[in-house]
């Protein structure tokens, strides 16, 4: 089942030059979607696009079938929940972490007052944070602990897909380990699909299941992860896959 679609979109900013050009992706429910390449070849502005942050130039983007009104449309806003890259800005410092967590749900009037609460302490559990972190604020959390509040946000109101840009890059190596368990146990244990962002292929190999290689703003090559990363076909996706000298051709999500 296709939940969300690009459709031959293309994106120019005011005056200048195409950003994307004929760019179509599909993100089907239960497969985790990477988009992946180089700085500048408009992975972050697709995702943009995906998120209704941002109008096509050309060609459409689809939700359950129907052209994007993110705007308009409650069920999108429910269903699709962003993560950003830097724990450390996302997160209103000035918020206690109840107040954070629950924003979604105040925003969009979803559950009685007494209980969001219930909602929110029960999010944080999922996210492997202890009972107390309701109550603090940003700055008293380490990196790790700062992006599982910021998936804790995502996903309390119990969107069916997550879109991550670079969610566990600012992390150090052992973190980015324990914050990729946690999404996919996520997606095990919530039905959720990740549409991610990344230029970590290791990341990308353990997390998804599909791949869309992009380059100058355009798809080069896309296809199951075992695929596309044990035998790519493409050139700049060989030079991708061949400076991740120690990439395992032989993980991904089907063998985690």
């Amino acid at each position: 089942m296709t939940l969300l679609e690009a459709r031959e979109v293309g994106f120019a900013y005011r005056g200048g030059a195409p950003v994307l050009s004929g760019v179509s992706v599909a993100v089907t429910a239960g497969r985790n979607l990477a988009l992946v390449g180089e700085s500048g070849a408009g992975k972050s502005t697709l995702l943009r696009l995906l998120l209704g942050l941002a109008r096509p130039s050309t060609g459409e983007v689809l939700f359950d079938g129907r052209p994007l009104r993110p705007g308009r449309d409650q069920e999108f806003r429910r269903s699709v929940q962003p993560v950003f890259q830097d724990p450390y800005s996302s997160l209103d410092p000035r918020q206690r972490v109840d107040r954070i967590v629950s924003e979604p749900l105040r925003a969009m009037r979803i559950g009685a007052r007494d209980e969001i609460g219930d909602r929110v302490a029960e999010t944080l559990r999922a996210v492997g944070l202890p009972a107390d972190a309701a109550r603090r604020y940003p700055h008293e959390f380490s990196g790790g602990q700062r992006q599982r509040i910021a998936i804790a946000r995502a996903i309390v109101c119990e969107p069916r897909i997550l879109l991550a840009d670079e969610p566990v890059s600012a992390l150090d190596v052992t973190t980015r380990v324990r914050l990729v368990e946690l999404l996919r146990e996520l997606k095990a244990t919530r039905e959720l699909t990740l549409v991610m962002v990344s230029h970590d292929l290791a990341v990308v190999s353990a997390l998804c299941d599909e791949i869309a290689v992009l380059d100058g703003g355009r798809i080069v090559e896309q296809g199951a992860s075992a695929a596309v990363l044990g035998s790519p076909t493409h050139p700049h996706t060989r030079r991708l896959v061949a400076s991740v000298p120690r990439l395992r051709r032989d993980t991904g999500p089907a063998a985690s």
